[in-house]
Order: C-alpha cells, then sequence, then structure tokens
C-alpha cells in the first residue's frame, strides 16, 4: 500500500512515500481503506522525534491520527460495524497517512448518524479535534452556561471547533488570539466576539472585560502566553493548557498565586484519554458525526491536499500559516 512515512527524525525533508505492507486487523481492530486524513500539529512533534524516534515495523513510523473512509476488513469478534460502512476514526497510535490502516473499534464511528450520513471530506477532520475540543469544554474546563471564554490560536483546527462548540453549549463571550494580523479577519469570520493579535492580548482583553477578565482559557501555546493567561481569568477561572505550539521550556505555575487569585490550571491530553477512557473519545466523536450531520457545526477544513503533499501541509502548519483544518487526500 502507499503511505508517507519516515525513517528518522528531523524536518519535513524526512517525510517520503513508501509501499507498505497491507495491516492485518486483529481482535477489537477493524482496517479502514482511508479517504481523507487530517493533519495536527501532534504530527509535527511526532515527525521532529518528540515522542522518539520511529519504531514501526522495518523502522518506519506512519504519521496521522485521524481518518474518513470505508470498512476494508474486519477483525476477530468485531460485529458492531461491516465491511464498505464509511467511518471517522482516531489513532491513537498513528498511521493516517496510509491507504489503508488498522483503527480500534472504540474509536471508530458510523458516519450514518440519526441526523444522515456524513461526507467522508467533512468528517475527517473530526476525531481528533473534536474529541479535543469536548474535553476542554466539558471535561478540563468545566464550562457552565453564560461563561465568558478566550481561545489563544484561534484560527487553527482545535481553535475554531472549540469556538463553534462554545456556542452549542451555550456561553458567554467568546474571545480568541492570533499569531499574526493576517489571520485577524479570518478568525473574526469564525464567529468570535473579538479577536486579538497574541502579542499584547493581556492588556486588551483586560480593557475589553472592564477588568474582569475571563471565566476559562483554553491554551496551546505556552511559555509566556500561559503565565499571561492567569492574569486574565475571573474569580474561579480556569486556564487549561492542551499544547506547546511555541516549544518554550517548562514553565512551572505559583500556588501561592492560585491560591490567592482563585484561579486554577488544568490540562488536557487526547493520548492519556485514549489509554485510560477511550470510551470517552468515542462517545464525542459520535457526538460531533450527529451535529455535522445536522448542520449544528461546520468541519472547518480549508485545504485538501494530495498525500503527496504530505509535507507542505506541516509547513504550513508549523509555520503558524495555516488557517482552519488541513486535510491529505488519498482519492
Amino acid at each position: 500500500m502507499r503511505a508517507m512515512g519516515l525513517r528518522g527524525n528531523g524536518g519535513v525533508e524526512v517525510l517520503e512515500e513508501l509501499e507498505l505492507p497491507e495491516p492485518v486487523p486483529t481482535a477489537g481492530q477493524v482496517v479502514v481503506r482511508v479517504a481523507f486524513a487530517g493533519v495536527n500539529f501532534a504530527e509535527i512533534q511526532h515527525r521532529r522525534g518528540e515522542f522518539g524516534a520511529p519504531d514501526g515495523p522495518g523502522g518506519v513510523d506512519v504519521p496521522g491520527l485521524e481518518v474518513a473512509g470505508t470498512i476494508e476488513a474486519l477483525g476477530p469478534g468485531v460485529s458492531e460495524l461491516s465491511v464498505g460502512e464509511p467511518v471517522a476514526a482516531y489513532l491513537p497510535a498513528f498511521g493516517g497517512y496510509a491507504e489503508l490502516v488498522t483503527a480500534d473499534t472504540r474509536f471508530v464511528r458510523s458516519l450514518r448518524t440519526g441526523a444522515g450520513e456524513v461526507d467522508p471530506a467533512a468528517a475527517a477532520g473530526l476525531p481528533c479535534v473534536w474529541p479535543t475540543a469536548f474535553g476542554l469544554l466539558r471535561d478540563a474546563g468545566r464550562l457552565r452556561e453564560g461563561e465568558d471564554i478566550l481561545i489563544h490560536s484561534a484560527a487553527g483546527g482545535v481553535g475554531s471547533a472549540a469556538l463553534q462548540l462554545t456556542r452549542e453549549l451555550g456561553a458567554g463571550r467568546v474571545y480568541g488570539t492570533v499569531g499574526s494580523a493576517e489571520k485577524i479577519p479570518y478568525a473574526a469570520e469564525l464567529g468570535y466576539d473579538q479577536v486579538f493579535l497574541r502579542e499584547g492580548f493581556a492588556q486588551r482583553l483586560t480593557e475589553v472585560t472592564g477588568g474582569r477578565g475571563v471565566d476559562l482559557v483554553l491554551d496551546p501555546v505556552g511559555g509566556p502566553v500561559r503565565e499571561r493567561s492567569l492574569s486574565v481569568l475571573a474569580p474561579f477561572g480556569r486556564a487549561v493548557a492542551y499544547g506547546d505550539l511555541g516549544r518554550h521550556k517548562q514553565w512551572t505555575a505559583s500556588v501561592w498565586d492560585l491560591w490567592k487569585g482563585n484561579r486554577t490550571i488544568a490540562g488536557f491530553n487526547i493520548g492519556d484519554l485514549a489509554r485510560r477512557a477511550p470510551e470517552r473519545i468515542g462517545d464525542y466523536l459520535s457526538e460531533a458525526l450527529e451535529l455535522l450531520a445536522a448542520g449544528g457545526i461546520r468541519p472547518g477544513v480549508t485545504q485538501i491536499l494530495p498525500l503527496a503533499e504530505a509535507a507542505k501541509a506541516h509547513e504550513l502548519l508549523e509555520t503558524g500559516a495555516a488557517r482552519g483544518k488541513i486535510l491529505l487526500s488519498l482519492t
């Protein structure tokens, strides 16, 4: 089968087109013939070596955390899905940049929902991004109706998904930050109440909220942005860390400041959730697909590139030039 993989870590040049053996499903797995694969920042971290050196069969790793396509084969004991069924799947062990991939059925959901069938090009960007958005807002963020939110990296895949979900969950005002002025118009079109440049956001947010701040901050950036985010929390506000786009050194918060300021820091990591509460990811994916089929949310896909251009997709995301969700097409 055709795949984009890596034999070593480094820049985009380590991604190469390969011919690999077709996978065989084991108990509780299916093989998915991939139509589209989502591109996520964790795949850049995977390529750079932040999760270790490639250790797949033959020393090759295949990136890709989320796909949509059709079921090609069933493993032993699988009865809830059928060959030929259109599905979306989250892949905690990667593998999505390939024509065929094995997927644990706990993370696979049919595109045939009660509200209608979802197009695979719309579904491919959901399995990683939307369970993350649900986890950030419902679980780690404990969002309550009417609360105000600040979303960093507002024009990205998770940011735009979280924005849409805040509306579904009854949030109050939703603010966003972006890394460059060029992204402000795009983010504003998504429906934020106001969008700021990340540089100087704390002062601007303090001004527009009359000094109150916000109840919840979602932060994938880290470093100084995370530290300044604590300063804009309203009483009993929560800052949720879920990434390190800035590749900053580890920052340690002062428990004294949290205690004296009635602030909370929480974390969300979908990889840990996949290991310890996998059923939650499947449930959230089902809910997202139902919302998409009913027209309650938009998939946020802004660009579809052929599999051979995976390096270009990584460059766009890594340099901050990407807006919304990028997919790779294998059709």
